[in-house]
């Protein structure tokens, strides 16, 4: 079994291509993973989420084509 993997921030903006507030507007609408807690003033996403997400708008991208 794969372990998971959490992806900081940084991470997440260099894989999506996303910047920190489009992050988080994502997430407050609901269009993005919701990050997890991993300590008092830090969060990380989990990399299957992420994966899943950036399959998704590939899925969208070529149903609409």
């Amino acid at each position: 079994m794969k372990e998971e993997r959490l992806l900081k921030l940084a991470e997440v903006m260099e894989v999506t291509s996303l910047g920190r507030a489009s992050i988080y507007q994502q997430v407050k609408r609901g269009t993005f993973p919701k990050p997890v807690k991993i300590g008092r003033r830090s969060v990380a996403w989990p990399a299957t989420e992420i994966q899943v997400w950036i399959r998704d708008c590939i899925a969208a991208r070529n149903a609409g084509a």
